[in-house]
């Protein structure tokens, strides 16, 4: 016999219909998405978001990174997002009251955007010094998601750091980082990875040395069918290199976006790249503005990029 793996039909939260729409957005009926449990899975959390190949990045690949969260309201406490905290808690709450949310945190749900949701009004009314290690699961009456607090329209003030020292307050904030969190940045510091962004003008694009080789990631907006067939456009005509020793190394998935790869000259510095990539910009860009029918050359060529691209899950 097959395990029963959770019970489907508990009621709906106090409040809600199960044949409403799900207070989500995701347009689907409530009962079928967060009203089914934590297991449902949103496969694009923080669609509808200006910062959401930021958020993909801080997520997925950048080591160590901070940006003032852009807030709808002003909350009574500053907020801050950050890749990763000490010891992975999904937030804290520093002496002075400043809050902190982290990024790359181990989930609860299949919806990061409600995760951080819930995250956040932990920290709203936690305890100055505290911290969350996990995500408790939540109810649709408590649903609270990114796209519900965030500025829909705002950019992310992203700092890159080299690495972990901001873990530690400032001195005249008060309060002495234990021993625990000192052997912490210690060990993260140890294996960071030197990783910055291509240039002001370019977001989303990241430079990253992983130690044998380097790599642009970039981020990308679009809907996967459609970059995927403007990228085939730009590998037809020998156009899809971000210059002289580069190569496109595939891409891949994640949390519903795209992110392609190039492998680069480990020699040149990040900001070498900015022309590069603005230049293949335009060139995407022009791409992705073509409705006409792929030729045979670019149907080839999308089906070799679509064989070249992974999911993380």
């Amino acid at each position: 016999m097959a395990k029963k793996t959770r019970d489907r039909t508990r009621s709906a939260a106090p409040g809600e219909n199960p044949r409403r729409p799900c207070p989500c957005g995701s347009g689907k009926r409530y009962k079928a998405c967060h009203g089914a449990g934590d297991d449902v899975i949103v496969t694009r959390p923080f669609e509808g978001l200006a910062i959401e190949p930021d958020l993909i990045a801080m997520r997925e690949f950048l080591p160590s990174a901070t940006a003032p969260l852009p807030l709808r309201e002003p909350a009574e406490r500053p907020v801050t997002l950050a890749t990763v905290l000490p010891g992975a808690v999904a937030a804290l709450v520093r002496d002075t009251g400043e809050v902190f949310l982290g990024m790359q945190v181990q989930t609860r749900s299949g919806d990061l955007s409600a995760d951080l949701g819930r995250a956040l009004r932990w920290a709203l009314d936690a305890e100055p010094g505290t911290s969350l290690p996990v995500v408790g699961p939540g109810t649709a009456v408590d649903l609270v998601r990114l796209q519900d607090v965030v500025d829909p329209t705002a950019h992310l003030d992203l700092t890159l750091h080299q690495d972990f020292g901001w873990w530690v307050p400032p001195a005249e904030d008060g309060g002495e980082p234990s021993a625990e969190v000192m052997a912490m940045l210690e060990r993260a510091n140890a294996v960071i990875m030197p990783t910055e962004a291509v240039g002001d003008g370019v977001r989303g694009a990241y430079w990253v040395d992983t130690g044998s080789k380097a790599h642009i990631r970039w981020v990308r907006p679009e809907p996967e069918p459609e970059l995927t067939a403007a990228l085939a456009r730009l590998q037809a005509r020998g156009r899809l290199t971000l210059g002289e020793g580069t190569k496109y190394a595939g891409s891949f998935r994640a949390h519903g976006l795209l992110v392609p790869v190039w492998d680069v000259d480990r020699e040149l510095h990040a900001k070498e790249y900015t022309d590069a990539v603005t230049a293949f910009a335009e060139r995407l860009e022009a791409a992705l503005a073509d409705d006409t029918p792929l030729t045979d050359a670019e149907r080839r060529a999308r089906d070799v990029i679509a064989g070249k691209q992974v999911t993380l899950r």
